[in-house]
This record gives structure tokens, C-alpha cells and sequence, in this order.
């Protein structure tokens, strides 16, 4: 049997997407419209297992927002709506961790006026313990 420990990324990113960039009282987050910057995280592993995300997201008003691992959106939805910050986890069902460099990026669902903000995100995995 193996014996696995937890391992972590944590990423921040400080980002406030949606069409007006003065639809929320943030000036400290960077404006970037629909699409988060695209975000690196290193996995020491070549077998990450049960991997999860935990973000915090502020005032998200649509559902349908997503989440990209490596290019592929995470399953169902990504994202709570809700006013105020929120802290939420999802796990990463269809997009795959890789050992080495990742990538995550926060896409906002353009067929709303929806406006949030995206502050930190940690991405959770267990690994094999050498």
C-alpha cells in the first residue's frame, strides 16, 4: 500500500473581472476584464491525487464563471453566487494535475454584466511519500 502526504499551491491573484471596471469598490485588485491573467503553480509530483481548489471570490453573480487547470475548465460549476467574499472548494474532476509547471485562469461567463473579484486560490493534492 502506498503512503501518500498533502501538498499545496497556493496562488494569489488579486483580479477583479467583468465589463466596467469601476462596477466594485476595489482598487487594490487589477482590472482584467474576462479573462484572470494565466497563473503558474509547480507540482513536485508525476501522481498527484484527489486534487481540490479553495478560492476566495468576491460578489460572483452568475454560476457559469469558469475555472481553468492546464486549459480545461473544472466540471459543473466553478464558482458561488453570492454577495461579500465567499470561500469556497471544488474539486478537479476533468481538468489533470501534471508534474512540473501548471497553469490556472479564471474565465468570467460574458453573456452576463456580472462583475468579481478573484483573491487567493489554493490548489490541494496528495502525493506518494518517497
Amino acid at each position: 500500500m502506498t503512503d501518500y502526504r498533502a501538498n499545496y499551491a497556493m496562488v494569489s491573484l488579486q483580479e477583479q473581472l467583468g465589463p466596467d471596471p469601476n462596477a466594485l469598490d476595489v482598487p487594490w485588485a487589477t482590472f482584467s476584464a474576462d479573462e484572470s491573467d494565466v497563473h503558474t503553480f509547480d507540482v513536485p509530483t508525476a501522481d498527484p491525487v484527489e486534487p481540490y481548489v479553495q478560492m476566495q471570490v468576491y460578489d460572483v453573480g452568475s454560476y457559469d464563471h469558469e475555472l481553468l487547470i492546464n486549459g480545461q475548465a473544472l466540471s459543473g460549476f466553478d464558482l458561488p453566487t453570492e454577495h461579500g467574499w465567499q470561500y469556497w472548494m471544488d474539486t478537479v474532476t476533468s481538468a489533470r494535475l501534471r508534474e512540473g509547471e501548471n497553469t490556472l485562469q479564471f474565465q468570467r461567463d460574458t453573456t452576463t454584466d456580472d462583475s468579481f473579484v478573484v483573491g487567493t486560490l489554493t490548489v490541494n493534492w496528495k502525493e506518494p511519500v518517497d
